[in-house]
This record gives structure tokens, sequence and C-alpha cells, in this order.
């Protein structure tokens, strides 16, 4: 919890780790780390949709669509990945709090610098350093260049 009141829930789904909205925001300020938010590959979103600040479309291949963190910290916004950037991005491997074994495997054998909930709650985006070619199976996707990642901020603990 970030400003210690209780958060509501419902008893469905995955229990809320914050109050609510606002709370939710100042939880993402500040939670990612220095080597993820100290470039400039951040753009604003709409949805999963990468945008300027300005609200025109953003390209996960042209850099002069792209800004600095700061000026996308406070309103929705993802990264840009590549330059030693990537992302294992695990859709549906969260029941609750419980991990499927294939996303256990994969947390065994990576050293994450972030890992954070998708926006579905239920899926994970692991960011890592590295490079080489995207891949995809059903339920695990690794990108490494030319892709834009939405970014929650909602931190995975194991």
């Amino acid at each position: 919890m970030v400003c210690g009141r209780e958060t509501a829930w419902s008893g469905r789904g995955r229990r809320p780790s914050t109050c609510g909205q606002r709370c939710r925001k100042r939880k993402q300020r500040g939670a990612l780390p220095a080597v993820i938010v100290n470039n400039a590959r951040w753009t604003a979103r709409d949805g999963k949709r990468p945008i300027m600040v300005d609200g025109s479309p953003a390209s996960s291949t042209n850099p002069d669509t792209w800004t600095d963190y700061r000026a996308v910290a406070q309103r929705p916004h993802g990264v840009m990945l590549g330059d030693g950037l990537a992302c294992w991005d695990l859709d549906d491997v969260l029941d609750g709090d419980v991990l499927a074994p294939a996303a256990v495997e994969l947390l065994d054998s990576v050293e994450p610098l972030w890992v954070e909930r998708s926006m579905s709650g239920r899926g994970l985006h692991v960011f890592v350093r590295g490079g080489g070619p995207s891949k995809q199976t059903r339920h695990i996707s690794y990108y490494s260049h030319s892709r834009f990642i939405a970014v929650t901020g909602d931190a995975f603990r194991r």
C-alpha cells in the first residue's frame, strides 16, 4: 500500500495494491529503476498505442517521436525497446499472485531489471538487458528492438 489506507476488494480477481487511481499514480512515480528511466525512449500512450506528448502517433522506429521519462511520467506511458533494453512479455501467467510454471522457469533463468504486471493484471513484463531476434510462443514473447511496451509501474515481486 502506498498511502496506508485500506483497499476496497470485492473478493473477486486480484486484490488491489492501491486504494485508488491517485495512489496508483503515486506508486508509479520513482518505482522504475534508473537504468530504464534514464534514457530518451519514452512516449505517452493511449491504451497500448504509443503517442507523442502532443497526442500525435509515435513510432517504435523513429527516435524523433520519443522523449525522456520526465515528459510522460504523470500520464499513461511506455518505452520503446532497443539499445540494450529488451522485454519478456508473458501473457496469462498469473492467477491472483500464483505464477504459471513457465513464468517461474523464465524468471529463474533471467536477470530482470524490472518486473511488472501488464495492463490486464494477468501477465508480466520482464525488462532485461538484451538483444538478438524477437521470438514468440503462445504465452511468452521476447522483444529486443523496434517494439513499444506499455509500462504500468505495478511492480511484481515473488
